[in-house]
Formats: C-alpha cells, sequence, structure tokens
C-alpha cells in the first residue's frame, strides 16, 4: 500500500486537537503528554493491538538524573556524563542537538511517566551496557518490551486518550504547509478521514520495507529483520513528498545474537558477563564489548552468516533473569555440553579451535587486553559445563528519519519548521549517527520516550493555545 500526500482536505469524519500516527512508546507517550497539556487526541494505530518494535525489544531506557537511578543508589551519573557516553559511540558524528535534547529530557520524562500516569522504574544495577559509563539502564519490572506497551496502554486508557486500531493512515491533507487532516484504511477497505490541529508522526522507521534498506542500508539487507513489519517508511515518505529535511539515514540497529533459526533475542549482557562469540571454526572473530549493534555485520561476515555464543553455567544462571533468554531456553535454542568434546559436538567446531579460543580468553584474566582489545580482567574465565547458542546477525530498527526541532517539529529542507507537523521516535532522526556502530544501547527507546514527550507537549501547548 503506496502513502501519499494531497493538497486540501476532503470533509472530516470526525476531529481531534492532535492525532498520533502509531500506537509504539512513542506515540502513546506523545500522547500522554499532549492530553497532559489539554488536548483532545487520537491515536491512529495500523495493528489490531498495538506493539510495533517496542513490544520486541527488551525494554530499556537509559536515563541520567532520574529518581528512580537515584533510589536504586546508582549516583554520579549527568546528562553531560550520558552525552559524553552517546558522542564516544558515534565518534562524534551523531548530531549533537539531537543528542542534547534527548539527553536532556529523558530523565524528566521518565520521572513524569512515573508520578503522573504511574509507570513503575527498576534501574539495572547489576551489570553496564557497552558504552554505558553509569547505571542509567530503565525497565518496567517484568523487563520486556511487551510490558512496557501493556503499562502504557494502561496509562493512556486511563487518560481518556482514544487509540483506534486497525487504521493504517495512507493519506496526508496539507494547505499552506499546514497540516489539516489524515485519512486512514479501515478493515475492508473503508476510508476515514481525521481533521487535525497538529499531527505527530510516531510510527518508527523503515526496516520492514526492503527497498528503502538496500537502498539506505545495502550492508544488512541480506540479514535477518527483526523488528515490526509495520516499519515501512511511511514517516519517511510522507517527509520525501513534503521535502522535509532527512538525516542519518544509513544509521541502524543491528544485533549480533538473534538464535538461529528460532528468532529469538539473547541477551547481550551475557557477553557483558564474559561470554564469547566463535565461528563455525570454533574462532572468535572480534571484541565481544564494542557493542551488539555492530556485531550484526560482524556475525553475518562469518562462514554461514551465524556464530556461536559460548558461555557457562554462572552466565547460564544469570541469564535466566531475562524473560528473552529464558523464551530461548525453552525454544531449545541454548544448548548445554558437560566438556570440551561435548562443546566441540554440539557447535561442529573443531575441538582444538575451540580450546584455543577458551585458553586465550581465560589467559587474558591475568593480563593486557587481548588481540581485539577486550579486558577480560573482571569477569572470570569460563569453566565447564559449556552452554552454546546458534546466532545471526540481524537489522532491528532504522536510526535515521526525519529532522526536529528542539520542540520536535519537522524541519523542512529549508531549515524551517513544518506549523504543526512533529516526529519522534523512529519516524524522527536519531542519535546514533549514520552508521551500525553509533548504536548506544538503550537509544531506540531513549527517543521514542524523549521526543514523544516533547513532540506530545508541543502539539499539546499548540492546539489548546498555551
Amino acid at each position: 500500500m503506496t502513502v501519499s500526500v494531497s493538497s486540501g482536505a476532503p470533509r472530516p469524519d470526525i476531529a481531534a486537537d492532535v492525532v498520533v500516527v502509531g500506537g509504539g512508546a512513542c506515540g502513546l507517550t506523545a500522547a500522554l503528554a499532549a492530553a497532559d497539556a489539554g488536548a483532545e487526541v487520537v491515536v491512529l494505530e495500523r495493528d489490531a493491538s498495538p506493539s510495533g518494535s517496542t513490544a520486541m525489544s527488551s525494554g530499556f531506557i537509559p536515563a541520567p538524573g532520574s529518581r528512580a537511578q537515584a533510589a536504586a543508589g546508582a549516583t554520579g551519573d549527568s546528562v553531560d556524563a550520558f552525552l559524553a557516553d552517546i558522542s564516544a559511540k558515534t565518534k562524534g558524528q551523531g548530531d549533537a542537538d539531537l543528542a542534547r535534547l534527548a539527553a536532556t529530557r529523558i530523565g524528566p520524562a521518565m520521572d513524569w511517566l512515573a508520578e503522573a500516569h504511574g509507570l513503575e522504574w527498576q534501574v539495572l544495577t547489576d551489570f553496564l551496557y557497552p558504552g554505558h559509563s553509569h547505571h542509567r539502564m530503565h525497565a518496567v519490572p517484568e523487563k520486556t518490551g511487551a510490558a512496557l506497551m501493556v503499562r502504557l496502554l494502561a496509562a493512556v486508557e486511563a487518560a481518556g486518550v482514544t487509540v483506534v486500531t486497525e487504521a493504517r493512515v495512507t493519506t496526508l491533507h496539507r494547505q499552506h504547509g499546514r497540516i489539516l487532516a489524515v485519512t486512514a484504511e479501515r478493515p475492508g477497505g473503508a476510508e476515514e478521514t481525521v481533521a487535525c490541529g497538529a499531527l505527530i508522526l510516531a510510527c518508527n522507521g523503515y526496516g520492514g520495507n526492503p527497498d528503502l534498506v538496500r537502498r539506505y542500508i545495502p550492508e544488512i539487507a541480506d540479514g535477518a529483520y527483526y523488528g515490526h513489519v509495520g516499519n515501512t517508511g511511511d514517516a519517511l515518505l510522507w517527509g520525501e513528498a513534503l521535502k522535509a529535511a532527512t538525516g542519518h539515514l544509513s544509521g541502524y540497529q543491528g544485533h549480533g545474537s538473534l538464535a538461529h533459526p528460532h528468532g529469538i533475542l539473547v541477551t547481550w549482557a551475557l557477553m557483558m558477563e564474559g561470554a564469547i562469540q566463535v565461528n563455525a571454526h570454533g574462532q572468535r572473530f572480534s571484541n565481544e564489548h564494542g557493542g551488539y549493534s555492530e556485531q550484526a555485520t560482524a556475525v553475518l561476515a562469518q562462514p554461514g552468516g551465524v556464530a556461536w555464543n559460548v558461555y557457562d553455567q554462572p552466565r547460564h544462571a544469570f541469564g535466566l533473569g531475562f524473560p528473552d533468554y529464558v523464551q530461548a531456553v525453552e525454544a531449545g535454542a541454548v544448548r548445554e555440553a558437560p566438556d570440551l568434546a561435548s562443546l566441540a559436538a554440539v557447535t561442529g567446531a573443531p575441538e582444538a579451535a575451540l580450546a584455543e579460543s577458551l585458553v586465550a580468553a581465560g589467559a587474558s584474566h591475568a593480563g593486557s587486553p587481548d588481540a581485539f582489545g577486550r579486558d577480560f580482567t573482571t569477569k572470570p574465565p569460563l569453566t565447564p559445563p559449556y552452554f552454546a547458542v546458534r546466532v545471526t546477525g540481524a537489522l532491528f530498527h532504522t536510526q535515521g528519519g526525519l529532522m526536529i526541532d528542539d520542540s520536535a517539529r519537522v524541519l523542512g529542507e529549508d531549515g524551517h519548521p513544518f506549523p504543526n507537523l512533529f516526529a519522534g521516535g523512529g519516524a524522527a532522526c536519531g542519535v546514533s549517527g549514520p552508521d551500525v556502530s553509533g548504536y548506544l544501547s538503550g537509544n531506540g527507546l531513549l527517543t521514542a520516550i524523549a521526543f514523544g514527550a516533547v513532540a506530545g507537549e508541543a502539539a499539546g501547548r499548540l492546539t489548546c493555545g498555551a
């Protein structure tokens, strides 16, 4: 189905102050913020039940300076420290203004969601994800993106926001630069037009559009896609029609630990706790602490485009604290091997090569970082029994998108903002820069929540005259 932009608007069927396209974490956060500003809000969601990329994620959100972080005793963090981590991961290639907007607004947004809308946050203090210098990763108690969506949907319902499902927005109607309405296709082919005072695009990126993926990020075009099928680039295509500015369309989040062929995410926390990855020849091929995003291409470059996560009983026990890992265990993706010979039989890799990889990693505990630059000195070496999961690299979601200002208004190619068009989350340019290696853990939900809150608040104020 194609999307389009039309001049003028047909007679609307209904009207709202603020219309939000997309019912994921960004869209629901934006809807709550707009409603809190006094606006009447309608969320249009293409699926029968809102989920999006959020429900497929671990649901972890990095935020400095929140009350939950302070309550967890995770002190010493700051917006500047977070910005330094973001910049280090992108090697200074990210958009500094968007990074500061996200880092500044995310802490207050998390506090607001907790205090005004009852979301309960826990800060993970038992490990640091790659690239983060402080314990700032927030999650709902269930530690899943699906549970985060359940809680956001409950908050939206309690706030009286209307969420219309099975409503695929196909057309934006504009006049003199303003968005007047949108038309959505409903089940059976019927169409409904909703007039709006402001429009927020929260419909994620283009990872589910193979043509756009091959155009902008051909390096991952043949990899697995582990994102929502609805991420078909609608916001980007509307932006092109409107002559909106875009940024970092080659940026994306990959992941080097998708259980294969099961298609289940295996938490990267195992790597941070001492696990290693080997290829079909039993050889390590990279520094697994560099980041799980860029590890996607590293894994895909191995024979057959697969690798094995290898670890031991203590790491297995640690992994059982993560729902996605439990799901992998229940699906039979996790294989146990009592000794090295059994590990070789499970993986099909030569026993001698596996032994060399394990010995080399163990030897690094006694000295400097290994040949790949990984420091093993902070974690105990791997000992039998071993565990192994065959994984592949995957595209999770894109990080480039529409350029926005500090009110989350979409910018035109001339640098001027559209008067009543906003964007956030995957629809907007993120903070990960132009490359897969720039993705810092949690950047997707960081911009979903932070930019969603900014967009909702600004759109609500615009339509309510505040």
